[in-house]
Parts: C-alpha cells; structure tokens; sequence
C-alpha cells in the first residue's frame, strides 16, 4: 500500500501522511469472527491505572485472528483483505475448502484469490505455514510460535518478519528484525513472508485528535510536573530533571538496562539486540 498525503486545506490536513487503504474490502467483517470489544481505559480489575495514557477511542469490534494455523493440509483461497483497528497489519480473509472462513494475518505481496495452505512441508510462498523442521534455511517468516500449538507470538505488527537462519539440535535458529538471534522449538509453526503495511510507520497523524480516536492520551513530561507527581518535578524555572531518567515510580528508563538476567528465557537468546549497540 502507498502512502497518501494532503493538501494543507485545513490546519488537520497540513503535514498529514496515511495509509492509502482504497485497495481494502469496504464492508463489514464477517459476523461469525468478530466479537464485541469492553474498553478498560489502561485500568485492571480492581480500577487502578496500570498503563497509562490510554482512554477514550473509537468504539471497535474484535476480529478473531487465526494465529495457530492447526488446520493442515486443506487449501484455502483468499477471499478479501481488510482493515484492522485492533492491529497495525492488515487481515485476510481466507475460505478453505469446505467452506470455513478464517481471518489471517495478511503477508506482502498477498493478493485476493491467492492460495495458502498449513502442513508439515508447503511450498516456500507468502501466507503458507509450516514448522521449522519442513522449512529450508533462509525463509523470512513471520507468525512465529514460541511454544508448540499456541500460536504465533513473535513478528505480528506491521512490516516485521524474522529470518530462519539455522538449524542447532532441535531447535530452529532465528534472527529477528530487532537484530536478536534465538533459538525457537523446530516443532513450533511460523508463515512465510514478511507482514503486510510496511509503511505504517512513515504516516503523520497531522492532529492530536487522530491519536485520541485511537484510544491514545497525552503523555506530559516529569520535568514539567511538581516534585509530589515525579522524580523529574520541581526545581526554579526550565529544568532538566537533574538526575539519571527514571519512571514516576523510580525505575531506570530511556535506555537503561532493567531486564533480569536469571529469566528462564535468556539461555534461547543467542544473540541480544543490544549486542550490535557499540560493541556491546
């Protein structure tokens, strides 16, 4: 999908760049695979915030995503592509064979009345899915499980992919787009191609009021706060915080390293992405 920009004939439209969706399906989603969608506003059960600067938005219907892929070795055709608000990619529509529809996470270079198909050994084509153990060395991937039938984890927002670079006893050897390389089960399942909406990430809201029907609050500095609402507050006239950056709640930020090394995680971790940072 291209890029659209406007003609700054009002002040919301100077500088606004999106997605040019003219291509996506116009209608609704399909009934049987959308359900409804409670906001919480960032808040958990017991009404606390515990992710700020969320709030308000459009009201959404959620689509159900196939991220498992367990339907093996049954074709399906490509019905339509479409919008997601709940998700920076878009989805596909696809009908398999006897008659069952499924929304997909929608690779590049997928198109309507194109056939995917999930099995042990497929072909190497944007949309089929096969676990490491039938895939040759150097697909790029996306949809990647991390445990075996729970589906597709890793690489889902738009634009992303990993690479299989690898084989090592069992496991698969993946190389991320964050630059981590890690070792994934050759049982796990992962899609061929790279997510659709690459250029999600070139558009230009234009206007503050786009981010609100998003769901997204403004976010206000510490260091304009007082010294009661943040470790950055107070101090005479514009200051910098005067200290290492830390949360409201004191923990090290901006780039800081706040990861445990004892996670059971870290020993498939081959490679960190911090690693190509400075030599580190």
């Amino acid at each position: 999908m291209a890029l659209k920009s406007y003609k700054p004939t009002t002040p919301g439209q100077r500088g606004l760049v999106l997605i040019d969706r003219s291509e996506l399906w116009k209608g609704r989603p399909v009934k049987s695979l959308v359900e409804g969608l409670t906001k919480n506003g960032g808040r958990n059960n017991s009404g606390r915030i515990t992710m700020r600067r969320k709030g308000g938005g459009a009201k959404r219907l959620y689509r159900i995503v196939d991220f498992k892929r367990n339907k093996l070795d049954m074709p399906a055709v490509v019905e339509r592509i479409e919008y997601d608000p709940n998700r920076t990619a878009f989805i596909a529509l696809v009908k398999y064979e006897d008659g069952t529809l499924n929304y997909i996470l929608a690779p590049q270079r997928l198109g309507i009345g194109d056939s995917v198909v999930a099995s042990a050994k497929a072909d190497v084509k944007p949309g089929n899915a096969m676990p490491f153990s039938g895939m040759p060395i150097g697909t790029i991937i996306h949809n990647i499980e991390l445990k075996q039938g729970k589906g597709g984890q890793i690489a889902r927002a738009a634009g992303t992919y990993g690479q299989f670079v690898g084989r090592d006893g069992g496991y698969a050897q993946v190389r991320l787009s964050s630059g981590e390389l890690r070792l994934i089960r050759q049982e796990c399942m992962a899609t061929v191609g790279a997510v659709s909406n690459p250029d999600n990430s070139n558009q230009n809201l234009g206007k503050a009021g786009r981010n609100r029907h998003k769901g997204i609050r403004p976010s206000v500095r510490g260091v304009v706060m007082n010294p009661v609402d943040h470790p950055h507050g107070g101090g005479e006239g514009r200051t910098s915080g005067g200290r290492n950056p830390v949360t409201p709640w004191g923990k090290p930020t901006k780039g800081a390293r706040t990861r445990n090394k004892n996670k059971p995680s870290s020993k498939y971790i081959l490679r960190s992405r911090h690693a190509k940072k400075k030599g580190r």
